[in-house]
């Protein structure tokens, strides 16, 4: 019976228009609605079919503001049994090093973790790096962008698609696996699921807690920074070509000129 631990994020969602602030460059998380990620979705759906297959229990774990309750709460109705949130002001800018380093700390707050699974990669920050520095530091292997899981005993298989086929990943637990958006259809919380997560656990821990010191997060002392930023500029109007017999040549000068070609 595993026990997993599932990496949820809460982001703003695609559909709202998403900005860096102006004083640090940082995302400006209150510019847009926030949402669960659909990939951890994805993700925590993952954990619950191989719970109930298998038993176990399944713990979301999620590194964010106190907003970020909303996020942990969804993962919770639909049918996780309890959370990490981790929450702390000294956390804000940090970079994906950082970040990885608090999850593993949080991680070791949960008793004897057979699987943590993640998604492929966030839709705000999209490092697509955090499983597979999360499987160094803890030590496990990593089996990233699954289309499908298999656990036997204390045996992990992954299919894995690529842009030249299915590549067959195994492994004993416990593992990191991040999963992809081909890996399953999640669930819709019910009323009674919802209903049930507002009384399940969320235990909140600092990075103080998990025994990181503060100078060791946060944008100060992040490994990367962003030195300036600018709007997107609007789109311009395209350029229209005459063909007078000489369409094509034009059509090339216009696009050798861009560097198109």
């Amino acid at each position: 019976m595993p026990n997993i631990v599932v990496l949820v994020k809460q982001v703003p969602d695609t559909y709202s228009e998403r900005k860096l602030s102006d004083s640090d460059h940082t995302l400006d998380r209150e510019s847009a609605d926030a949402v669960l990620d659909e990939i951890n979705e994805r993700a925590v759906e993952e954990a619950l079919l191989i719970k109930e297959a298998q038993g176990g229990e399944v713990t979301v774990l999620s590194v964010g503001p106190d907003r970020a309750t909303e996020a942990i709460r969804k993962a919770l109705s639909m049918g996780a049994d309890k959370a990490v949130h981790v929450s702390d002001p000294a956390l804000h800018g940090s970079c994906v090093l950082q970040t990885s380093k608090v999850i593993a700390a949080a991680i070791g707050k949960v008793d004897g973790v057979d699987l943590v699974i993640a998604g492929n990669e966030a839709t705000d920050g999209r490092s697509g790096a955090v499983p597979a520095i999360l499987a160094e530091l803890l030590g496990y292997p990593q089996l990233t962008h699954a289309r499908k899981v298999t656990i036997e005993g204390t045996s992990i298989k992954v299919e894995r698609e690529t842009d030249e086929g299915i590549t067959h990943l195994e492994a004993s637990l416990p593992a990191v696996v991040s999963v992809g958006e081909k890996i399953n259809e999640p669930r819709y919380p019910s009323f009674k699921g919802i209903m049930a997560a507002k009384k399940k656990p969320v235990e909140t821990f600092t990075v103080a807690d998990l025994g990181i010191d503060a100078g060791e997060v946060g944008l100060a002392n992040a490994t990367s920074s962003v030195l300036e930023a600018a709007p997107k500029p609007p789109r311009a109007a395209g350029r229209r070509v005459a063909d007078e017999g000489d369409g094509g040549v034009k059509i090339a000068e216009y696009l050798i000129a861009q560097k198109l070609i």
